[in-house]
């Protein structure tokens, strides 16, 4: 079993003011059916309200804290800002106690900071990154990631995001500077089942251990095989290598190049 390096966090009390409860569904809809399987449990959490968007733009803040957030792989960065507001954003990986942050059009380049993309020079690390323009940002917000802008062009940039894809965004969107916080998060080991059932996981049912009523890949005599062309789901759908992603996605348009490359 192995644990994230919580060296740099200086706040174990999240705060009060920045937090509410949260409610587990247990993988149940709202007529009580699982929909998600193998989810229940797990220990209790507080949700902490963090700031994705710009709403405190022009207001200059200094770190309060580093914080540990149970929902999220990343920790998070207690910001007061100069007219007292207290607001919690992504923590990045060099980010302490004491440094100024700002959120305006145009910032220093340093980490932490949010601007627009058009001032941010290629080359650049940055993260939690606006899709849209004003809608907050939406995507490379997990622990250790961080995307690059490749160029500018006719009012978009061009980024490659971590997995690979390269996609345009429009330059008056909203990014921040810096590798996000807890890097070592994609090489920690659970280690041990208990440890899944306090993250509200619980134990995963292989399908050829169930019987014939209850998976395709159920029954036989013993470690049988599926017996089957190609792996099915559950519910006797296609389980491998089905594109996932909405055709009609309105921003399938703004996708340069995709994650997976077509094989010839």
């Amino acid at each position: 079993m192995s644990v994230p390096d919580f060296s740099t966090i200086t706040k174990k009390r999240p705060e009060k003011s920045l937090t509410r409860g949260k409610r587990r569904s247990g993988g149940r809809n709202n007529t009580g059916r699982t929909t998600a399987r193998f989810r229940g449990g797990g220990h209790r959490r507080l949700l902490r309200e963090v700031e994705f968007g710009q709403r405190k733009l022009g207001v200059p803040g200094v770190v309060e804290a580093i914080e540990y957030d149970p929902n999220r792989t990343a920790f998070l960065a207690l910001i007061r800002y100069r007219d007292g507001d207290r607001r919690y954003i992504l923590a990045t990986e060099d980010l302490s106690v004491g440094d100024p942050v700002l959120v305006d059009e145009k910032t220093p380049l340093q980490s932490g900071n949010r601007l627009m993309l058009k001032h941010i020079p290629v080359g650049i690390e940055i993260h939690n990154i606006e899709l849209f323009p004003g809608k907050g940002g939406k995507t490379v917000r997990s622990a250790g990631s961080s995307a690059r802008i490749l160029t500018h062009e006719g009012g978009y940039a061009h980024i490659r995001l971590p997995s690979s894809e390269v996609r345009r965004i429009p330059e008056d969107a909203f990014a921040s500077i810096g590798l996000v916080s807890n890097a070592e998060w994609s090489s920690v080991t659970i280690g041990k089942a208990g440890r899944a059932r306090w993250m509200g996981r619980r134990p995963h049912v292989r399908g050829s251990a169930m019987n014939p009523v209850d998976h395709p890949h159920g029954g036989g005599e013993g470690r049988a095989g599926i017996g089957l062309k190609y792996p099915k789901t559950p519910w006797g759908k296609h389980a491998l290598g089905v594109k996932t992603r909405h055709k009609k996605k309105s921003s399938n348009r703004l996708i340069i190049q995709r994650r997976k490359k077509k094989r010839r």
